[in-house]
């Protein structure tokens, strides 16, 4: 089996984040690195995909600058959404080339992810049709039964109520299947927040996180470890924990590698 580092990074910037990702999806694509999975939590930021209308941003750039939110546009997929702090922010990169070359699987799959991790924490989430992320009712079901979610290459989509909140959003990069960007998953996350954009483009839905929906406090030591697990367990990957000074110093060999050939 192969092995994925899982390094959490903690509070960092979103740009600074960014430098890292494409440094490590560049030792990654050379087989500097083995298979990362960078955990860490954004100062607020707005972020828009590659098929983002500006439309959606809501707020001027007074107002973002007033309430301390920067913004990027980004390579990654998708539309606007929000980062800050209480969310969990995951990048993968990951060579899909050596576990399957699908982009749609690999949606689905860390759907699944995210849709198992989330039923441990005793809330039923779900996928729906034509849209990414995972989706919850508002109020949670207590009769679903926790666990029950179908393996993700079988997995049927199935339509929830208008009423349905997003709890988790997606959005990908790949290049020569390596994979980078990835998921914002909302566990303590301020919500108001949200309001400064259309998120993910869908007005007529709202965000939601874990604690609005366990009614109780949720730190994010509590999901990091579940998320990790269940990626692993779906993309049959050997999770590891590693440190940031670990990253650097392979990040800097395999740098130094392609300076200096052989």
């Amino acid at each position: 089996m192969k092995s994925c580092a899982v390094v959490d990074l903690g509070l960092i910037a979103y740009a600074e984040a960014w430098e890292l990702q494409k440094r490590v999806v560049a030792a990654r694509k050379a087989g500097g690195v083995e298979d990362v999975l960078l955990f860490c939590e954004h100062p607020h930021v707005i972020t828009q995909g590659r098929s983002g209308k500006r439309a959606n941003l809501l707020a001027s750039e007074n107002v973002l600058r007033q309430k301390g939110v920067e913004y990027f546009e980004t390579s990654r997929g998708g539309d606007i959404t929000y980062h800050g702090p209480g969310q969990i922010v995951g990048y993968r990169i990951l060579n899909l080339g050596a576990i399957r070359r699908d982009v749609v699987w690999y949606v689905r799959t860390l759907e699944e992810t995210m849709i198992r991790a989330t039923a441990e924490l005793g809330i039923a989430a779900r996928r729906e049709a034509g849209k990414t992320g995972i989706w919850v009712d508002p109020k949670r079901d207590s009769s679903q039964a926790l666990g029950m979610t179908s393996k993700p290459e079988t997995a049927s989509e199935i339509t929830g109520s208008s009423a349905a909140e997003k709890l988790a959003a997606i959005g990908v990069h790949i290049s020569r299947w390596v994979t980078s960007h990835g998921f914002a998953y909302n566990v303590a996350t301020d919500l108001r927040y949200f309001d400064l954009i259309v998120p993910c483009g869908i007005a007529e839905r709202k965000a939601t996180s874990l604690e609005k929906l366990l009614g109780r406090c949720v730190s994010l030591n509590e999901v990091t470890p579940r998320l990790a697990a269940h990626f692993g367990e779906v993309f049959g990957l050997q999770m590891r924990a590693a440190d940031r000074s670990e990253l650097f110093e392979r990040l800097n060999e395999a740098e130094r590698a392609v300076a200096v050939p052989a």
